[in-house]
């Protein structure tokens, strides 16, 4: 094994996917992340719904590696870079050397300058995130069912989700399905089934990184199943009292926002350009400007294709890049020249709207409903990481399609203030 140091900053797809293709490269791997555990994302709304467990969509880092000997796996916090010393800061204090860097942090939700809103509309990005939003949502039916004022039961049965891309859809979709078909027999002095769903879009339309057609579609099949969608309508204020779209207010004691993401702050730590979401700036080969030793990927990186448009910060992207990352380390440390420039290779878009319903978007091959919807689930199983998961995975939906009824639905976490007011 080579002194070549390759240090890699963030346990997702991307990160995952450069320590996967240089095994076998004769290079020490560090992988440091905030959290002991790779989340496959794409479900994590799932969690939040109460349609999977947690151990369904996590893994623990360690494990995936166990059998990599050359590969040390750190739970750290990055709070800087010294490009010039090519050295990693750590929160800790300690300090980790490296010959290449590899920073595939991520992003978060952004809430465009009122991160007050925060505590009272949770995004969706981590566990700890689904945990606390199925947990308001599970709350919120009970304190329904306990409420004595009719006021305040119609807010705790009043569900707003801001943002209607495919997280927003997804998430607006099941709790109609679980409100309207789900719960109403198990509850005695409510009836779930008046519960309001609002999906709010500042934009002309659902999903906009989808074709009209397919747009049109779930916007149907959303409205189809209860969900009130209000489009060209920007929230203005949220609140523990509910929120304000336009200049009108909505009692809803359970906000979700899904409305916009924020890179994390690698742009700042490497001193370089950045886009307005906050993403470094990259050049063709996936390094940052005059650092050719440093790579960024995923969300943390704004990668133009060549027709001018951005690479999509979705999950095939960030393996794409990082797949690419291991064949430039390869061919440097072989001495061969470095391969042609990043180019990415859309395989399609997929989206889920309630418990069977989809629709998917290969470019030419444009598919919607129930055919979509097992396309949709046979992918997403496919890509889970080990046998147990697919099967678990599996089992959970096929049980919901046949029964209609949801497994994961356990209040288990400590009531915050936001929970108790």
């Amino acid at each position: 094994m080579s002194d070549h140091h390759v240090v890699v900053v963030g346990g997702g797809f991307g990160g995952l996917q450069v320590v996967n293709d240089l095994k076998g490269a004769g290079v020490r791997i560090t992988l440091v992340d905030r959290r002991n555990h790779h989340l496959f994302q794409p479900l994590l709304y799932q969690v939040a719904t109460t349609i999977l467990a947690t151990s369904e969509i996590a893994w623990p880092i360690r494990r995936l590696y166990s059998d990599r000997p050359e590969v040390t796996t750190l739970l750290g916090d990055v709070s800087g870079v010294d490009t010039a010393a090519k050295e990693l800061a750590l929160r800790d204090g300690t300090t980790l050397r490296y010959d290449t860097l590899v920073l595939a942090t991520g992003a978060t939700h952004a809430y465009f300058g009122r991160d007050e809103w925060e505590p009272v509309a949770p995004g969706l990005k981590t566990l700890e995130d689904a945990t606390t939003i199925r947990r308001r949502l599970l709350l919120a039916f009970e304190r329904a069912e306990t409420s004595k004022d009719p006021a305040a039961r119609d807010a705790l049965l009043t569900f707003t989700i801001v943002g209607a891309g495919p997280t927003g859809v997804e998430l607006a979709g099941i709790i109609a399905d679980l409100a309207h078909k789900t719960l109403p027999r198990e509850f005695r002095n409510i009836d779930t089934r008046t519960t309001k769903v609002i999906l709010v879009e500042a934009g002309p339309r659902v999903l906009p990184s989808f074709a009209p057609e397919l747009s049109a579609y779930a916007q149907k099949v959303l409205e189809d199943l209860g969900v009130d969608v209000r489009l060209g309508q920007p929230v203005t204020n949220c609140s523990a009292e509910g929120v304000k779209i336009g200049e009108q207010f909505i009692a809803s004691r359970t906000i979700v926002w899904a409305a916009g993401v924020q890179a994390s702050p690698a742009a700042t730590w490497l001193a370089g350009a950045a886009d307005r979401a906050g993403r470094a700036v990259v050049g063709k080969d996936l390094t940052a400007p005059g650092l050719p030793e440093v790579f960024v990927i995923g969300d943390t990186a704004s990668v133009v294709q060549e027709n001018g448009t951005p690479v999509p910060g979705i999950a095939p992207a960030a393996k794409q890049q990082g797949s690419y990352v291991a064949k430039v380390i390869r061919a440097r440390l072989a001495g061969r020249a470095a391969p042609s420039p990043f180019r990415y290779r859309h395989q399609g878009s997929l989206a889920t709207i309630g418990q069977s319903a989809a629709i998917v978007d290969f470019g030419r091959i444009k598919l919607k409903g129930g055919i979509a919807w097992w396309i949709w689930g046979i992918a997403h199983i496919y890509f889970l990481i080990g046998t147990r998961s697919r099967f678990a995975v599996a089992w959970s939906w096929l049980w919901i399609y046949l029964s209609g009824q949801h497994s994961a639905r356990l209040i288990t976490q400590k009531e915050t203030m936001r929970d108790e007011s």
